[in-house]
């Protein structure tokens, strides 16, 4: 994969481009989507944002989201938008695999392929690209690809918009780690270029339905379970639960963080029946890796300290596999 600022020549006259996420895309991958797509009209290019899923309502209010294509329920059109492009972006995710249904058609495409992420161990699909596990979130990689091809001057405030969205939900309110120097320098300058930061906290954490707080009350109460001898605290939601309470897409997002609140724990999980699949979701404190953790028991992956993983089994036999390999990661857990 070659370096990003390579593409440079490739901008430099108007292409046909796509880009893509993976799929039940969260702020990040819709933020670092969309920055790039207002940057790269600005630049003359024809561009397409396809998302393999639908999204959350609560990343509705973005600028140019309301283009965006969901392959799911608008399979014809995302087909017909893939035809003859010259150039795919393929942002928030490094194995093609991740865009669910989509991926044969985007394998297939013969064109260049271009990846901005920040996850683990990428795989060779792409032509250029940058992948690097230090930054905060993708829309930060945006931000700084804008700036190493010399084109700053085009971040306005649609693309500082939609670069704070990905990065303040993907540092948990600049609370992870990974929220470093070089994030603060960057948020300052998009505050400089007219950034208003809390009207996105407001889009993005009041922007709820009743029931998604009844849930999670629901969920605190009756469905987390604490393991104090292995510091792992969990929830496991039956099918039944996403029903009761009329869950939409992105209802469950972030719940899995208050189980990291508890005094002690270094790892929560959340997990979910979907129906057709049972999907986990890791976060750690301090050194215990849940990447490495997902990958072996669950064919998942992700950060040093987020990751997410998935199971074709019962809930129930999916909650027993995840009390088993707690235990067998006990010594690390202490």
């Amino acid at each position: 994969m070659k370096p990003i600022e390579e593409i440079k020549p490739l901008l430099d006259t108007p292409k046909k481009v796509v880009i893509t996420m993976h799929q039940k895309p969260d702020a990040d991958a819709m933020g670092s989507s969309l920055a790039l797509y207002h940057y790269l009209t600005q630049k003359g290019h024809q561009v397409t944002v396809i998302s393999p899923t639908n999204f959350p309502d609560f990343l509705k209010w973005m600028p140019g989201a309301e283009g965006v294509i969901d392959y799911e329920s608008s399979t014809d059109k995302a087909m017909e938008a893939l035809k003859g492009i010259e150039l795919l972006f393929c942002l928030d995710f490094n194995a093609l695999y991740r865009t669910k249904n989509l991926a044969p058609h985007l394998e297939a495409l013969d064109c260049t392929k271009i990846l901005i992420d920040h996850h683990l161990e990428p795989q060779p699909d792409f032509d250029y690209g940058v992948s690097d596990t230090s930054a905060s979130s993708t829309a930060q990689l945006v931000y700084e690809t804008i700036y190493k091809l010399g084109d700053e001057k085009l971040i306005n405030l649609d693309i500082a918009q939609c670069i704070y969205a990905g990065t303040v939900t993907d540092t948990g309110s600049f609370r992870f780690a990974s929220t470093t120097a070089r994030v603060h320098r960057m948020v300052a300058d998009l505050m400089d270029r007219g950034l208003r930061h809390e009207i996105i906290h407001q889009e993005i954490y009041d922007n709820f339905l009743e029931n998604r707080l009844r849930f999670l009350g629901h969920s605190l109460l009756n469905r987390m379970e604490v393991f104090y001898e292995f510091n792992t605290a969990m929830l496991a939601i039956p099918y039944s639960d996403l029903k009761r309470f009329d869950l939409q897409t992105g209802d469950t997002e972030g719940l899995v963080n208050f189980l990291l609140s508890i005094q002690g724990i270094k790892m929560a999980a959340l997990i979910i029946d979907r129906n057709s699949e049972v999907k986990l979701s890791f976060r750690s404190k301090g050194n215990f890796d849940v990447n490495t953790f997902a990958r072996k028991y669950f064919d998942g992956g992700g950060h040093f300290n987020a990751s997410g993983g998935r199971s074709t089994d019962s809930l129930e036999k999916t909650v027993n596999r995840f009390i088993k390999a707690v235990e067998e990661n006990e010594t690390l857990l202490q």
